[in-house]
């Protein structure tokens, strides 16, 4: 598990081919579990690789042992602050990683548990909590005694014997120290306290407001007729959730977390998908309880004015120090450079819509309209046909959910690193869709335990992500416990789950994350797996992608759910030449999103940043400042349900462009030295996968690439060049 420090932080920001047989589907983790066995976060858990005892956790549980943990994290960092000897590299640094273990246990399966299965008791926790940890971060951060034994070994350093992860480890923890105010005087401290305070606690009711928006705007739809188009599973699935609400013989249509929805691709009643777009891109400005707009003002006023505190011009100059990037001038120029293109880009395939759009209405005897955002999915999906002749429901067949895992996802790791998974139905978890796997290295040894939580449920925030419930370290001898998670929609038992495309490489890019964390082979916990930059953890990640559509991999999973029958090469060819379809599109909402979470986090006028009512007019002033406010593709979020940039991506949403620079040069690395081979696999794990944060990032890049990276194959893959 990460350190105090690091969970501390994290903590303040969070507002990321066997025979299956049947598991036992333990209690539900809830307040009303009985618990007569001690709380189970006061000790190691004794299960394989300290692996969460989900079936002894209640809710009531977390309380205690948050409060313990924090009491008793403070006492060891008060011997380690008061520690009479002269301070060492083990009596402070070593000290400090050791410290925390009950705190880091409640901490981890909390936070993973907020995102991926919350509760209202748990929501209260997460409120009630968020400030307390804020301050349990700072009384460590802030505490000048620990501060000055730690600037002590920083100012010796080039004079010491330490190795050189021993060295980084120095400077990350001075590094970290400063920019957490351990410079500042008694009375700025304790300014910066207060607002760090108030930002947990408005980040958690952000994050919140943001589940509850996505449940309340679900769009109820009165008659199946309404639903034309769209795939009978998601016919079936929508009239479940018109059930469980209540709603017999009506379905509903749950909103995911991206401004476009899915079903706008296949519905043909354009009022419905008109409906489906205004519900999303209206959550959180409605002016209901759930909204945002004043959350966000105050938020960015508090930003602001601690890194002003904090010496730093803007939010984003604070950010970005601590980034590959370094600066906001970087990311403007390389976003500058790209938008232009992009926008340029989805223009012509927008002149492609309207002029598809056109004929149709004049075969019909119509009159034409202009192409708008709910029409976008569902025309272009119709030119790809006309394109490359064919669709997405032609693919979905070919790609069910355990075949694409288990004989996609996992087979191409074993290709590429030799790992062996199998799954195992004896651990507890927290939701009965929850599998587990373990997972064997090349040589044999167990190397990690996978928990994959593919479905989507109200009880789960948006989007993709991947978290560790323990992290690897040789100071504490742990092994990585990591999950990722997917929202797919559950279909109606007993129907397959059939994905889309953008689901499988999801699947692909998510697990390229999980690989990080178990593949980590660092001393401490503060390098641990993914314990990098911001604008460089995605890069990992989108480097896994490649494999699912490379031939073999697809070949071993890309076959009929019914017949087994392979993808058929035709089908699989046309896959294959629509890869830059729609990248204009792509780019641009995507952008649009990036360019504006770097204008809010750029004022740098208290006075420049809007009060509640003015919130969306300035969101709508940046995007047209910046030349990317293309009305036929908004943002891919805004800013009132942009769940990334008010939590650890704030001023950092750049980080998966920035991240594909690198990805795309390394996919071109790939093909030249031959692929899917195991020399290949054990080369980028032993360079980079391997390393966590223990080296600089772009040195590990170098290290694998042995060269600095070119954009070019990036300008390629998005059509740019």
């Amino acid at each position: 598990m990460k350190h105090p420090l690091v969970l501390a932080l994290a903590a303040a920001l969070a507002t990321a081919a066997p025979l299956h047989a049947q598991a036992q589907t333990p209690p539900a983790v809830t307040d009303q579990t009985p618990t007569a066995q001690p709380n189970p976060f006061f000790a190691e858990s004794p299960l394989p690789l300290h692996y969460p005892q989900f079936d002894r956790i209640a809710d009531s549980d977390f309380a205690p042992a948050f409060d313990l943990g924090m009491a008793r994290n403070l006492e060891e960092v008060e011997a380690i602050a008061n520690n009479p000897a002269a301070p060492t590299f083990d009596n402070t640094l070593v000290a400090l990683e050791r410290a925390g273990r009950i705190l880091n246990r409640a901490q981890a399966v909390f936070f993973n548990l907020v995102s991926a299965d919350t509760n209202p008791a748990r929501e209260q926790l997460r409120a009630e909590y968020a400030p307390k940890f804020s301050a349990h971060r700072d009384a460590i951060m802030l505490d000048s005694k620990l501060f000055a034994r730690i600037k002590t070994l920083y100012d010796g350093l080039q004079a010491s014997a330490l190795d050189a992860q021993d060295k980084r480890l120095v400077e990350k923890y001075h590094e970290d120290f400063v920019r957490a105010g351990a410079n500042l005087s008694e009375a700025d401290k304790a300014r910066l306290k207060a607002m760090n305070a108030e930002l947990a606690t408005l980040g958690t009711k952000f994050s919140q407001n943001v589940l509850a928006e996505v449940n309340d705007s679900a769009v109820v739809v009165d008659t199946r007729a309404e639903l034309a188009g769209l795939p009978e599973a998601d016919i079936t699935a929508a009239a479940e959730a018109a059930k469980k609400r209540g709603l017999d013989g009506k379905y509903a249509i749950a909103l995911q977390n991206t401004t476009g929805q899915p079903p706008e691709t296949y519905l043909h009643d354009r009022a419905l998908r008109q409906r489906l777009h205004q519900a999303s891109v209206a959550r959180g400005s409605r002016g209901n309880g759930f909204d945002n707009t004043a959350l966000v003002s105050r938020i960015m006023q508090l930003r602001l004015q601690r890194a002003k505190l904090l010496g730093y011009p803007d939010y984003a100059s604070f950010v970005l120090a601590d980034a590959t990037a370094k600066t906001p001038q970087a990311v403007n120029d390389m976003l500058g450079r790209l938008a232009p293109a992009a926008v340029a880009n989805a223009r012509r395939e927008a002149a492609d819509l309207q002029a598809m759009i056109d004929r149709e209405q004049a075969a019909k005897g119509e009159p034409t309209f202009a192409l708008q955002p709910w029409d976008w999915a569902y025309y272009s999906e119709k030119v790809r046909q006309a394109k490359f002749a064919f669709d997405e429901s032609q693919l979905k067949p070919y790609l069910e959910l355990d075949r694409v895992l288990q004989d996609g996802v996992f087979y191409a790791a074993g290709q590429l690193y030799g790992l062996r998974f199998k799954e195992r139905t004896d651990l507890p978890v927290y939701h009965e869709d929850v599998r587990v796997f373990d997972v064997f290295d090349a040589d044999g040894k167990p190397l990690a335990i996978f928990l994959a939580d593919m479905y989507a449920r109200p009880s789960k925030r948006g989007g993709a992500w991947m978290n560790s419930y323990v992290d690897q370290s040789a100071l504490t001898g742990y092994l990585p416990v990591v999950a990722n998670h997917l929202n797919i929609p559950k279909p109606a038992d007993g129907e397959p789950t059939l994905l889309t495309w953008d689901e499988v490489t999801t699947m692909f890019h998510e697990f390229g994350h999980a690989l990080h964390g178990m593949f980590s082979d660092v001393k401490y916990p503060y390098f641990s797996g993914t314990s990098v930059p911001r604008d460089f953890v995605e890069y990992p990640s989108q480097v896994n992608e490649m494999w699912s559509d490379w031939p073999s991999v697809l070949a071993n999973y890309a076959k009929h759910y019914q017949t087994g029958e392979p993808m058929p090469k035709a089908l699989l060819d046309k896959v294959l030449a629509s890869s830059k379809f729609n990248q204009g599109f792509a780019t641009t909402e995507y952008l649009g999103a990036a360019m504006l979470d770097q204008r809010w986090h750029q004022v740098a006028a208290p006075a420049q940043i809007p009060a509640a009512d003015r919130v969306m007019a300035f969101e709508a002033a940046a995007l047209a400042a910046d030349g990317i406010d293309f009305a036929a593709v908004p943002p891919r979020y805004r800013t009132p349900y942009f769940s990334h940039i008010m939590g650890g991506y704030a001023a950092g949403y750049y980080a998966y462009i920035w991240s594909e620079v690198l990805d795309a040069d390394s996919v071109e690395w790939f093909k030249q030295h031959g692929g899917l081979t195991r020399a290949n696999g054990d080369h980028f794990r032993a360079t980079l996968l391997s390393r966590g944060g223990s080296k600089e990032a772009m040195q590990l890049f170098r290290d694998f690439a042995g060269r600095d990276p070119d954009i070019k194959p990036l300008l390629e893959r998005r059509g740019l060049d």
